[in-house]
């Protein structure tokens, strides 16, 4: 037989708690009072207990104490090596993120970059079709087999009226 005192300190909460949970059924099956202290039955003390799922006695034998024991000194290596791979996790996440970061801003050039291949490009198409307004030729290509087969044609042509004309003869324009 027990105290409410000894009980609630197994358990792990305060006498009230237990005085709340000792019900006017359990103390007159279970219960006995002598002078002022109340003692119950290994009974009712079960009962008492199994009112307080929560919590975790507090009384146990030398060889669960090493048990548990050990059990704590491999929660806790397994708690610091876990820390570390946590560690190790962020320090990765850092250096992709900042990867990341360094692909996003080169894209961003090439980006650019490639804009500015384009707006040149297309000048550079307009500058040529003026060029060949100028020389003589009057047709547009429609599409690109037709762009470079023109382009043969023309650079063929301007050949021979180099031959013929010599170098002025290019930018003459034909009557």
């Amino acid at each position: 037989m027990k105290t409410i005192k000894q009980i609630a300190d197994e358990i792990g909460v305060s006498k009230t708690a237990v005085r709340k949970k000792l019900t006017e059924d359990i103390r007159n099956r279970f219960a006995k009072t002598i002078g002022n202290t109340v003692y119950i039955s290994e009974q009712g003390e079960t009962l008492l207990k199994s009112a307080f799922p929560n919590h975790i006695e507090n009384h146990v034998s030398g060889n669960q104490t090493e048990t548990v024991c050990d059990l704590v000194s491999t929660l806790k290596s397994e708690n610091d090596m876990l820390k570390s791979e946590l560690s190790i996790k962020n320090q990765q996440i850092t250096d992709l993120s900042s990867a990341l970061v360094s692909a996003q801003e080169q894209a961003a050039i090439n980006a650019r970059a490639l804009e500015t291949a384009q707006q040149s490009y297309l000048a550079e198409q307009a500058l040529h079709a003026e060029a060949i307004k100028r020389i003589g030729g009057t047709e547009t290509p429609a599409n690109e087999s037709e762009t470079e087969e023109y382009f043969e044609e023309t650079e063929t042509d301007l050949q021979k009226n180099s031959k013929n004309r010599g170098l002025f003869g290019l930018f003459r324009r034909k009557l």
